[in-house]
């Protein structure tokens, strides 16, 4: 077989959007040649796998290696496409069997040992994988790095790996003695610590205040002094809010995980994001060429205290 297609995820802003990784191999002078608009990131890949597959023990074609990253108009980055790359390169030239790849995603970046490295936003595209529906009959491959993470997703069918050959004996082992193991971690059973109102010596009117917006879901603003209370009030409102539900805890972890700062210590506790006030729009509202989550994103199922100089 000569073609090999696996499933992957790139972010575009907010959202994992699917991604077919395909290899193809063809007669002509040896060369790999990665299309579908990546950036240097993924264009540098090629040295990265090159060297994973030859200190595998993996034989590399010596054929004209061409790989598709499709939809060709998505952009891709980051090294997440190391991992599918590899395994295609290795089911096309017959290495590896290549039966069961259409039942997984794959994400992960290769050192050159074939280590296998975490990556950015792997509790959102495993949420998009439940999402999509097909969560329940495809598993996600991924370091064991982002297990943690990835594994907060309810059902999802999360398979970590340490190396790019604990990954191919998944797919080569006759036994199940060989197969990567599914992976579960209960998600964290303490309820989130927040900064308590008994800190706050008087202040009542405002505390009255407080607990209203939070009761009725609506914006405050808090005028004063520097040094009358405003922060350290604000700082104490999300423990005011109800228990951030399933739903919830999902959207707003899946937001900070596309940052690559997400831990399971985060796990359901409302967001509090107080930005610096000469922060510039693209810091509050996110963007760039390739686009990130801004202050107000981050703040997603929380609170978001902005701070107005009138001097």
């Amino acid at each position: 077989m000569s073609l090999a297609v696996l499933r992957s995820r790139a972010l575009a802003g907010m959202e994992a959007l699917p991604v077919s990784v395909e290899v193809h191999l063809a007669n002509g002078l040896p060369s790999l040649t990665i299309v579908g608009l990546p950036d240097a990131e993924v264009r540098e890949a090629k040295d990265r796998v090159r060297a994973a597959l030859q200190n595998g023990g993996f034989e590399i074609p010596a054929r004209r290696i061409t790989i598709n990253l499709a939809p060709a108009d998505l952009p891709k980055e980051s090294g997440r496409f190391d991992l599918p790359i590899a395994l295609g390169i290795l089911a096309a030239s017959g290495q590896i069997p290549s039966k069961e790849l259409d039942k997984y995603e794959f994400a992960g970046e290769l050192s050159l040992s074939g280590r296998l490295r975490p990556v950015r936003g792997a509790l959102a595209m495993t949420f998009a994988i439940q999402r999509s529906g097909r969560g329940a009959r495809r598993g996600f491959i991924l370091p064991k790095a982002n297990a943690d993470e990835a594994a907060l997703v309810l059902d999802a069918r999360v398979y970590p790996a340490d190396t790019l050959l604990q990954v191919c004996a998944h797919f080569s082992a006759v036994a199940e003695d060989g197969r990567l193991e599914r992976y579960s971690n209960p998600a964290p059973a303490q309820a989130p610590s927040y900064p308590d109102f008994s800190d706050v010596k008087g202040q009542l009117h405002v505390k009255r205040a407080l607990e209203i917006a939070a009761a009725g879901n609506h914006s405050i603003l808090l005028a004063g002094p520097p040094g009358a209370g405003k922060s350290m009030l604000a700082a104490r409102f999300p423990g005011l809010l109800p228990p951030m539900t399933d739903e919830e805890a999902l959207e707003a972890a899946a937001v900070h995980s596309l940052t690559g700062r997400f831990s399971a210590q985060q796990w359901r506790a409302r967001p509090f994001r107080s930005p610096h006030h000469t922060s510039s729009g693209v810091a509050l509202v996110g963007g760039g060429n390739l686009p990130r989550p801004g202050e107000i994103s981050l703040a997603h199922c929380g609170v978001l205290f902005l701070v107005i100089c009138t001097s």
